[in-house]
Protein backbone atom coordinates (compact mmCIF):
# COMPACT_ATOMS: atom_id res chain seq x y z
CA UNK A 1 0.00 0.00 0.00
CA UNK A 2 1.53 3.57 -0.70
CA UNK A 3 2.84 5.60 1.94
CA UNK A 4 -0.40 7.92 2.95
CA UNK A 5 -0.94 10.54 5.29
CA UNK A 6 -4.29 10.42 5.23
CA UNK A 7 -6.15 9.58 8.44
CA UNK A 8 -7.43 6.02 8.29
CA UNK A 9 -11.19 6.67 9.32
CA UNK A 10 -10.96 9.61 6.40
CA UNK A 11 -10.69 6.55 3.98
CA UNK A 12 -13.27 4.24 5.87
CA UNK A 13 -16.15 6.43 6.46
CA UNK A 14 -16.92 7.42 2.90
CA UNK A 15 -16.86 4.09 1.75
CA UNK A 16 -18.83 2.85 4.41
CA UNK A 17 -21.38 5.55 4.12
CA UNK A 18 -21.18 5.37 -0.24
CA UNK A 19 -22.13 1.07 0.55
CA UNK A 20 -25.03 2.06 2.84
CA UNK A 21 -26.68 4.47 0.63
CA UNK A 22 -26.83 1.52 -1.90
CA UNK A 23 -28.01 -0.65 0.58
CA UNK A 24 -30.79 1.92 1.68
CA UNK A 25 -31.92 1.73 -2.16
CA UNK A 26 -31.85 -1.99 -2.32
CA UNK A 27 -34.00 -1.91 0.70
CA UNK A 28 -36.39 0.31 0.13
CA UNK A 29 -36.74 1.28 -3.46
CA UNK A 30 -35.40 -2.24 -5.06
CA UNK A 31 -36.74 -4.59 -2.23
CA UNK A 32 -34.98 -7.24 -4.32
CA UNK A 33 -35.35 -9.56 -1.45
CA UNK A 34 -39.25 -9.53 -1.35
CA UNK A 35 -39.19 -10.36 -5.26
CA UNK A 36 -38.60 -13.86 -6.38
CA UNK A 37 -35.03 -13.62 -5.74
CA UNK A 38 -35.62 -13.60 -2.06
CA UNK A 39 -31.77 -12.16 -2.03
CA UNK A 40 -30.63 -8.40 -1.40
CA UNK A 41 -27.86 -8.95 -3.74
CA UNK A 42 -27.46 -5.92 -5.89
CA UNK A 43 -25.76 -3.52 -3.33
CA UNK A 44 -23.49 -6.89 -2.42
CA UNK A 45 -22.79 -6.97 -6.01
CA UNK A 46 -21.47 -3.32 -6.36
CA UNK A 47 -19.57 -3.57 -3.24
CA UNK A 48 -17.29 -6.09 -4.82
CA UNK A 49 -17.20 -3.67 -7.42
CA UNK A 50 -16.17 -0.46 -5.19
CA UNK A 51 -13.99 -3.10 -3.17
CA UNK A 52 -12.05 -3.82 -6.55
CA UNK A 53 -11.91 0.01 -7.22
CA UNK A 54 -10.87 1.12 -3.53
CA UNK A 55 -7.56 -2.27 -4.09
CA UNK A 56 -6.33 -0.54 -7.33
CA UNK A 57 -6.79 2.90 -5.82
CA UNK A 58 -4.83 2.19 -2.66
CA UNK A 59 -2.59 -0.12 -4.39
CA UNK A 60 -2.85 -3.16 -2.79
CA UNK A 61 -3.47 -6.81 -4.00
CA UNK A 62 -6.17 -8.71 -2.80
CA UNK A 63 -3.85 -11.36 -0.76
CA UNK A 64 -3.46 -8.44 1.26
CA UNK A 65 -6.56 -8.25 2.72
CA UNK A 66 -6.95 -11.96 3.04
CA UNK A 67 -7.50 -13.01 -0.50
CA UNK A 68 -4.84 -15.70 0.23
CA UNK A 69 -3.47 -17.65 -2.71
CA UNK A 70 -3.12 -20.74 -0.92
CA UNK A 71 -5.04 -23.31 1.07
CA UNK A 72 -8.25 -21.87 -0.45
CA UNK A 73 -10.87 -24.92 -0.66
CA UNK A 74 -8.80 -26.40 3.25
CA UNK A 75 -10.13 -23.42 4.98
CA UNK A 76 -13.22 -22.77 3.51
CA UNK A 77 -13.81 -26.29 4.14
CA UNK A 78 -12.76 -25.89 7.65
CA UNK A 79 -15.23 -22.70 8.15
CA UNK A 80 -18.20 -25.12 7.00
CA UNK A 81 -17.54 -27.58 8.95
CA UNK A 82 -17.57 -25.28 12.29
CA UNK A 83 -20.22 -23.59 11.29
CA UNK A 84 -22.68 -26.58 10.90
CA UNK A 85 -21.33 -28.29 14.13
CA UNK A 86 -21.89 -25.43 15.68
CA UNK A 87 -25.24 -25.57 14.61
CA UNK A 88 -26.25 -29.00 14.72
CA UNK A 89 -25.32 -28.27 18.48
CA UNK A 90 -27.83 -25.31 18.24
CA UNK A 91 -31.18 -27.41 16.54
CA UNK A 92 -30.20 -30.28 18.75
CA UNK A 93 -30.81 -27.93 21.69
CA UNK A 94 -34.05 -26.31 20.62
CA UNK A 95 -35.20 -29.45 19.55
CA UNK A 96 -34.97 -31.27 22.72
CA UNK A 97 -36.28 -28.14 24.37
CA UNK A 98 -39.68 -28.58 21.90
CA UNK A 99 -39.63 -32.62 22.67
CA UNK A 100 -39.59 -31.74 26.32
CA UNK A 101 -42.84 -29.63 25.53
CA UNK A 102 -44.05 -32.70 23.54
CA UNK A 103 -44.20 -29.75 20.87
CA UNK A 104 -41.53 -30.74 18.24
CA UNK A 105 -43.15 -32.44 14.83
CA UNK A 106 -40.30 -32.28 12.20
CA UNK A 107 -37.36 -30.54 10.37
CA UNK A 108 -38.42 -29.22 6.99
CA UNK A 109 -36.03 -28.27 4.23
CA UNK A 110 -37.08 -25.40 1.81
CA UNK A 111 -35.54 -22.04 1.18
CA UNK A 112 -37.06 -19.09 2.99
CA UNK A 113 -36.29 -15.49 3.61
CA UNK A 114 -35.15 -14.50 7.09
CA UNK A 115 -36.64 -11.78 8.87
CA UNK A 116 -36.03 -10.38 12.33
CA UNK A 117 -39.41 -12.02 13.30
CA UNK A 118 -39.36 -15.01 11.77
CA UNK A 119 -38.92 -17.25 8.38
CA UNK A 120 -41.36 -16.08 5.40
CA UNK A 121 -41.60 -18.44 2.12
CA UNK A 122 -41.79 -21.91 1.67
CA UNK A 123 -40.24 -22.36 -2.33
CA UNK A 124 -38.92 -26.40 -2.63
CA UNK A 125 -37.77 -26.10 -6.44
CA UNK A 126 -34.18 -26.29 -6.88
CA UNK A 127 -33.92 -23.00 -8.56
CA UNK A 128 -34.60 -21.17 -5.21
CA UNK A 129 -31.65 -23.41 -3.46
CA UNK A 130 -29.58 -22.38 -6.32
CA UNK A 131 -30.23 -18.54 -5.83
CA UNK A 132 -29.53 -18.98 -2.21
CA UNK A 133 -26.58 -20.44 -2.19
CA UNK A 134 -25.71 -17.37 -5.04
CA UNK A 135 -26.86 -15.11 -3.04
CA UNK A 136 -24.72 -16.01 0.17
CA UNK A 137 -21.83 -16.45 -1.72
CA UNK A 138 -21.82 -12.62 -3.20
CA UNK A 139 -22.61 -11.52 0.78
CA UNK A 140 -19.66 -13.13 2.37
CA UNK A 141 -17.46 -12.04 -0.68
CA UNK A 142 -18.27 -8.61 0.12
CA UNK A 143 -18.89 -8.59 3.81
CA UNK A 144 -15.75 -10.16 4.50
CA UNK A 145 -14.18 -8.79 1.55
CA UNK A 146 -15.09 -5.28 3.00
CA UNK A 147 -15.32 -5.42 6.69
CA UNK A 148 -12.31 -7.76 7.91
CA UNK A 149 -10.09 -7.33 4.31
CA UNK A 150 -10.12 -3.46 3.28
CA UNK A 151 -11.42 -1.92 6.52
CA UNK A 152 -9.41 -3.81 9.05
CA UNK A 153 -6.24 -3.50 6.77
CA UNK A 154 -6.63 0.17 6.56
CA UNK A 155 -7.70 0.97 10.28
CA UNK A 156 -4.30 -1.25 10.69
CA UNK A 157 -2.63 1.33 9.41
CA UNK A 158 -3.01 3.26 12.49
CA UNK A 159 -4.64 1.40 15.48
CA UNK A 160 -4.22 -1.92 17.26
CA UNK A 161 -5.40 -5.09 15.59
CA UNK A 162 -7.96 -5.21 18.76
CA UNK A 163 -9.00 -1.55 17.97
CA UNK A 164 -9.57 -2.17 14.26
CA UNK A 165 -11.16 -5.17 14.88
CA UNK A 166 -13.58 -3.26 17.30
CA UNK A 167 -14.07 -0.08 15.33
CA UNK A 168 -15.09 -2.37 11.85
CA UNK A 169 -17.51 -4.56 14.16
CA UNK A 170 -19.19 -2.11 15.51
CA UNK A 171 -19.41 -0.93 11.66
CA UNK A 172 -20.34 -4.29 10.72
CA UNK A 173 -23.02 -4.10 13.60
CA UNK A 174 -24.59 -0.95 12.00
CA UNK A 175 -24.57 -2.65 8.18
CA UNK A 176 -27.63 -5.19 9.93
CA UNK A 177 -30.08 -2.45 11.57
CA UNK A 178 -31.39 -1.74 7.58
CA UNK A 179 -34.16 -4.89 8.09
CA UNK A 180 -36.00 -3.54 11.71
CA UNK A 181 -36.35 0.20 10.43
CA UNK A 182 -38.02 -0.97 6.86
CA UNK A 183 -40.55 -2.54 8.75
CA UNK A 184 -41.05 0.33 10.96
CA UNK A 185 -41.39 2.67 8.31
CA UNK A 186 -43.42 -0.26 6.55
CA UNK A 187 -45.47 -0.61 9.68
CA UNK A 188 -45.09 -3.79 10.07
CA UNK A 189 -43.16 -3.09 13.81
CA UNK A 190 -44.01 -1.30 16.56
CA UNK A 191 -41.55 1.38 17.81
CA UNK A 192 -40.37 -0.43 20.78
CA UNK A 193 -39.81 -3.27 18.47
CA UNK A 194 -37.55 -1.26 16.23
CA UNK A 195 -35.98 -0.43 19.08
CA UNK A 196 -35.18 -3.75 20.55
CA UNK A 197 -34.43 -5.06 17.18
CA UNK A 198 -32.45 -2.56 16.11
CA UNK A 199 -30.34 -3.25 19.77
CA UNK A 200 -30.42 -6.81 19.34
CA UNK A 201 -28.37 -6.98 16.10
CA UNK A 202 -26.65 -4.18 16.80
CA UNK A 203 -24.72 -6.08 19.62
CA UNK A 204 -25.14 -9.85 17.92
CA UNK A 205 -23.41 -8.71 14.16
CA UNK A 206 -21.16 -6.66 15.76
CA UNK A 207 -20.08 -9.69 18.17
CA UNK A 208 -20.04 -11.79 15.12
CA UNK A 209 -17.63 -9.57 13.22
CA UNK A 210 -15.39 -9.58 15.92
CA UNK A 211 -15.05 -13.30 15.57
CA UNK A 212 -14.52 -13.29 12.52
CA UNK A 213 -11.98 -10.62 12.88
CA UNK A 214 -9.97 -13.19 15.39
CA UNK A 215 -10.58 -16.00 12.89
CA UNK A 216 -8.88 -14.09 10.12
CA UNK A 217 -5.92 -13.05 12.27
CA UNK A 218 -5.92 -16.76 13.55
CA UNK A 219 -5.63 -18.20 9.72
CA UNK A 220 -3.85 -15.27 7.97
CA UNK A 221 -6.83 -15.39 5.19
CA UNK A 222 -10.61 -14.73 4.82
CA UNK A 223 -11.48 -17.72 4.08
CA UNK A 224 -12.27 -19.89 7.15
CA UNK A 225 -14.52 -17.47 8.19
CA UNK A 226 -16.24 -16.99 4.98
CA UNK A 227 -16.92 -20.47 5.39
CA UNK A 228 -19.02 -19.95 8.85
CA UNK A 229 -20.24 -17.23 7.58
CA UNK A 230 -21.91 -18.42 4.74
CA UNK A 231 -23.29 -21.28 6.88
CA UNK A 232 -24.66 -18.86 9.45
CA UNK A 233 -26.46 -17.23 7.02
CA UNK A 234 -27.74 -20.14 4.99
CA UNK A 235 -28.88 -22.83 7.28
CA UNK A 236 -31.71 -20.57 8.86
CA UNK A 237 -32.93 -20.06 5.55
CA UNK A 238 -33.07 -23.58 4.44
CA UNK A 239 -33.41 -26.15 8.05
CA UNK A 240 -36.58 -25.01 9.66
CA UNK A 241 -37.79 -26.85 12.59
CA UNK A 242 -41.83 -27.16 12.98
CA UNK A 243 -43.53 -27.77 15.84
CA UNK A 244 -47.40 -28.08 16.86
CA UNK A 245 -47.42 -24.45 17.09
CA UNK A 246 -45.63 -22.71 14.72
CA UNK A 247 -42.06 -22.38 12.49
CA UNK A 248 -38.85 -21.71 14.08
CA UNK A 249 -40.51 -20.43 16.94
CA UNK A 250 -37.43 -20.30 19.19
CA UNK A 251 -34.92 -19.27 15.77
CA UNK A 252 -33.43 -16.09 17.74
CA UNK A 253 -32.34 -18.53 20.66
CA UNK A 254 -31.05 -21.20 18.30
CA UNK A 255 -29.19 -18.60 16.64
CA UNK A 256 -27.88 -17.00 20.02
CA UNK A 257 -26.79 -20.43 21.26
CA UNK A 258 -24.59 -20.70 17.54
CA UNK A 259 -23.44 -17.28 18.03
CA UNK A 260 -22.44 -17.71 21.72
CA UNK A 261 -20.92 -20.44 21.63
CA UNK A 262 -18.54 -19.96 17.70
CA UNK A 263 -17.84 -16.83 19.82
CA UNK A 264 -16.34 -18.54 23.24
CA UNK A 265 -14.40 -21.37 20.85
CA UNK A 266 -12.37 -18.66 18.89
CA UNK A 267 -11.67 -16.43 21.62
CA UNK A 268 -10.31 -19.69 23.88
CA UNK A 269 -8.19 -20.36 20.50
CA UNK A 270 -7.42 -17.13 20.10
CA UNK A 271 -6.07 -16.34 23.65
CA UNK A 272 -4.65 -19.66 23.72
CA UNK A 273 -2.23 -18.88 20.15
CA UNK A 274 -1.23 -15.63 21.96
CA UNK A 275 -0.07 -17.16 24.70
CA UNK A 276 1.76 -19.69 23.19
CA UNK A 277 3.33 -17.08 20.58
CA UNK A 278 1.91 -19.12 17.64
CA UNK A 279 -0.79 -16.78 16.79
CA UNK A 280 -2.33 -15.43 14.58
CA UNK A 281 -0.79 -14.78 11.52
CA UNK A 282 0.15 -11.01 11.68
CA UNK A 283 -1.08 -10.29 7.93
CA UNK A 284 -2.26 -6.93 8.21
CA UNK A 285 0.74 -4.74 8.85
Amino acid sequence: MRDRKEKVLTIILPVYLLLFLFRIFEYFVLRTDQTFWGEAFVHKLIGIGILLLLLKRYDLKAEEIGFAKDKILLNALKGLLFGVSIFVLAYLVEILVLVFQEKFESLDLYVSAYAVNGNIGNQTAPIFFIICIAGNVINVVMEEGVFRGFFQRILEKKYSFIRAAVIASLLFGFWHIMGPIRNYYDGTMSLGGLIANMLMLLITSSLVGFKFAMMTRLTGSLYMEMGDHFVNNMIVNVLHVVSDTGTDEFMVIRIAIAQSVSFIIVLIWYIYALRRGTSPYFFFR
